[in-house]
C-alpha cells in the first residue's frame, strides 16, 4: 500500500541521538519482524524487513549499540510473502544479542511479549517502541469509513504490551485476533493522526490528514445529495398518491361534495406538483397550509365513509401499484 510505504520510508529516516530510544526501537523491530532460530546448534536472530533502507538501519544499530555484526540478504517473493524482502540475520553472538535486547530471559527462555524495561519506559520510549513495531509489521489504510492503523503482532502478549504502550501515549488502541493472527488496531481518525505524529511521521500525517479531510467533505456532499434525492422522491410519491385519492374521492361523492371541499380537491388536482403551502397561495382567496390540508382530509374521509357504506373500493383504490405508505 502506498501510504504504508510512505510512512515507513519517513520513519526509517527518523534520527534520535538517545541510546535508550534506539535500543527500544531496535528491540521492538526484532521482536515483531522475526524471531529466534537454532542454526548449527546456536541461537540465531532473524528479522524480515520490507526495505533495504530499514535493513541497513537495523544492521547499523545492532553494530553500534551492541558491537555485533549482522548479515543481510534479499529474499525474492514466494508463496508466504508476495513481495521481496530483506532478511537480516545474526548468528555469531546471536544469543548474547537476544539477551541484551530482551528476546531471551536469564534462563534462555524466549520472551513472549515485550521486555518489561521497554513497556515501563517514558513516553519517548513508548513512541520509539511503536515506531519499531510499525516499521516491522505496520500498515496504514486510506482514510475513510474503514480507515485504520494496525500492527500485526507475533502473539497475544506482544499485542497487549503494544496496547498498553499506546494507552500511555494517550492513544486508544485495541487488540484483536482473527484466524490465529493477532493485531493491534487504531481506527479513530484523530487517534491515527496522533500516533503518526508521535512516531515521527510528520510529513505523512499532514498528507494523511489532508486526504482524510477531502474524503470527509466528499462524503458529506454525497450524503446531502442522497438525502435531497430521497426527499424529492418521497415528495413526488406523496403528491401522486394524494392526487389519486382526491380523484377517487370526487368520483365516489359525485354531486354530493360540499363546494368548499370540492374546491380544495380541484386545487390539488390542478397544481399536482405544488406543496400544501403553495396550494394555499394559489387559492382565491388565499388559504393557510393547514386549511388546505384539513379540507382535503375531510374530503377523503367523507368519500371513504360513503365507500364503506356502499361496499365499494375507497380512495386507496387509485393508488399506484408501487406506492409505499411510509
Amino acid at each position: 500500500m502506498a501510504l504504508t510505504a510512505e510512512v515507513k520510508e519517513e520513519l526509517a529516516s527518523v534520527q534520535t541521538g538517545k541510546t535508550t530510544l534506539r535500543a527500544a526501537e531496535l528491540a521492538t523491530i526484532l521482536r515483531f519482524s522475526g524471531g529466534l532460530h537454532m542454526i548449527s546448534g546456536r541461537i540465531a536472530i532473524e528479522s524480515e524487513l520490507d526495505t533495504e533502507r530499514l535493513a541497513t538501519r537495523v544492521r547499523r544499530d545492532i553494530a553500534e549499540l551492541y558491537g555485533v555484526r549482522a548479515d543481510a540478504q534479499l529474499v525474492s517473493a514466494s508463496a508466504p510473502r508476495r513481495t521481496s524482502h530483506y532478511l537480516v540475520r545474526v548468528i555469531e553472538g546471536g544469543e548474547t544479542l537476544a539477551r541484551q535486547t530482551g528476546l531471551l530471559d536469564a534462563r534462555r527462555r524466549p520472551i513472549r511479549g515485550l521486555p518489561n524495561r521497554l513497556t515501563t519506559g517514558n513516553t519517548e520510549e513508548m513512541a520509539a517502541l511503536w515506531r519499531g513495531a510499525f516499521l516491522a509489521a505496520g500498515a496504514l489504510t486510506d482514510p475513510g469509513r474503514s480507515s485504520a492503523l494496525e500492527v500485526t503482532c507475533p502473539g497475544n502478549e506482544s499485542a497487549m504490551a503494544l496496547v498498553g504502550a499506546a494507552g500511555r501515549l494517550g492513544v486508544a488502541a485495541k487488540a484483536r485476533e482473527v484466524r490465529g493472527v493477532y493485531k493491534v488496531v487504531i481506527r479513530d481518525g484523530d487517534a491515527i493522526a496522533s500516533m503518526l505524529e508521535l512516531m515521527g511521521a510528520r510529513k505523512s500525517v499532514a498528507a494523511w490528514s489532508e486526504l482524510r479531510q477531502r474524503r470527509e467533505v466528499r462524503a458529506t456532499a454525497n450524503r446531502l445529495v442522497n438525502f435531497d434525492d430521497a426527499n424529492l422522491r418521497r415528495s413526488a410519491q406523496a403528491a401522486v398518491a394524494a392526487c389519486a385519492r382526491v380523484e377517487r374521492a370526487l368520483e365516489i361523492l359525485g354531486k354530493d361534495v360540499p363546494e368548499h371541499l370540492r374546491y380544495a380537491g380541484e386545487l390539488r388536482l390542478r397544481f399536482r406538483d405544488s406543496s400544501l403551502d403553495e396550494l394555499g397561495h394559489h387559492a382565491d382567496p388565499p388559504m393557510t397550509k393547514d386549511a388546505v390540508a384539513g379540507r382535503i382530509r375531510r374530503l377523503l374521509a367523507m368519500a371513504d365513509k360513503r365507500a364503506a357504506d356502499e361496499g365499494i373500493p375507497g380512495t386507496d383504490a387509485n393508488l399506484p401499484p408501487d406506492y409505499e405508505d411510509e
